[in-house]
């Protein structure tokens, strides 16, 4: 073992060697990302700038937004530079730090979106009192312990997976630095690895969508008890938004990461994590605001005042 070369660089395989669909996706996924960026830092420009956003549900909205944004910006730039260079190295040190913080944003994501179901159960159960029930003495450790959650699981993942010996191939089949394909490649045992990524991802998975499907229990039985159609259709409509992103992010998750290694099929991983932390950080914006008539009253406020600002300037 003395003998054999540790590994200090990988190289990101990516999706393909073929020079013109590499073109392409690079092209598909810079226009992905800077959607990304334009929606999710829109949407917090949004709740700062509007006075009538100021309220518990659209400050977990904009910290949802600014968790997508530095997910996909993790994952994102540096694929977009390996689409369009031969040197598809990345460094120890850079493939840890991608690993850690890629895995800080997914984890604290997970909370997130537990956190935010309560917060409409608290909202629709008793809504004359939401502003006193939901404070910032409610809100603001809800979103801190989601990112000490975050950080405690990226830790100890990181640490568990580059304490292993890289000597037989430095070649990763991913797009980024991910614990699977890292493990794929070990030369070392790789077993412990393995029951900490099942254990810790089963058990956040499990806390997280039992709060969910707990939290919106309590809103179908108070939907059911309401009087008022269109209370209900205002009840499921922002609900189902919420709903809808949460089952599209932890299914996904749990079909990366909470199955046996035997069943790992790196081809197949690599466009499910596509989706999870390129894809979906864009979608959310639309998710959560399409059908939101707060968003879209803040949005033509602005594009309004930008529209008599120019005509006034003209």
């Amino acid at each position: 073992m003395k003998n054999i070369t540790e590994v200090t660089i990988f190289v990101l395989n990516g999706l393909t060697n073929i020079f013109h669909l590499q073109i392409i996706l690079f092209s598909l996924f810079l226009g992905i990302y800077l959607f990304t960026m334009v929606g999710n830092l829109g949407l917090i420009l949004l709740v700062i700038g509007d006075f009538r956003l100021h309220t518990p549900m659209y400050y977990f909205l904009s910290v949802l937004s600014s968790i997508d944004a530095c997910f996909s910006s993790v994952i994102t730039p540096n694929m977009l530079v390996d689409f369009m260079s031969e040197n598809k190295s990345i460094s120890f040190l850079g493939c840890a730090t991608q690993m850690f913080l890629a895995v800080t944003f997914g984890t604290t994501e997970c909370f997130l979106l537990a956190a935010m179901a309560y917060d409409r159960y608290v909202a629709i159960h008793n809504p004359l009192l939401y502003t006193v029930s939901m404070s910032p003495r409610v809100y603001v450790p809800l979103i801190i312990a989601s990112y000490a959650g975050g950080l405690l699981n990226a830790s100890i993942h990181t640490v568990a997976t580059f304490r292993l010996s890289f000597c037989a191939s430095n070649e990763i089949r991913h797009i980024f630095c991910d614990i699977p394909p890292l493990i794929s490649i070990s030369c070392s045992d790789t077993h412990i690895n393995e029951i900490l990524l099942f254990y810790f991802v089963g058990s956040i998975e499990l806390f997280t969508i039992f709060i969910v499907l707990v939290s919106y229990a309590f809103i179908l039985v108070a939907i059911l008890r309401m009087h008022s159609a269109e209370g209900r259709r205002k009840v499921i409509s922002t609900c189902g938004s919420h709903l809808t992103g949460v089952s599209i992010y932890h299914g996904t998750i749990l079909f990366m990461y909470v199955r046996p290694s035997s069943t790992y099929a790196l081809d197949h991983d690599m466009i499910v994590s596509i989706f999870y932390t390129i894809v979906i950080p864009m979608l959310n914006p639309i998710i959560y605001s399409l059908r939101n008539k707060d968003v879209q009253k803040a949005m033509k406020k602005v594009f309004v005042r930008n529209w008599f600002i120019n005509v006034v300037h003209f």
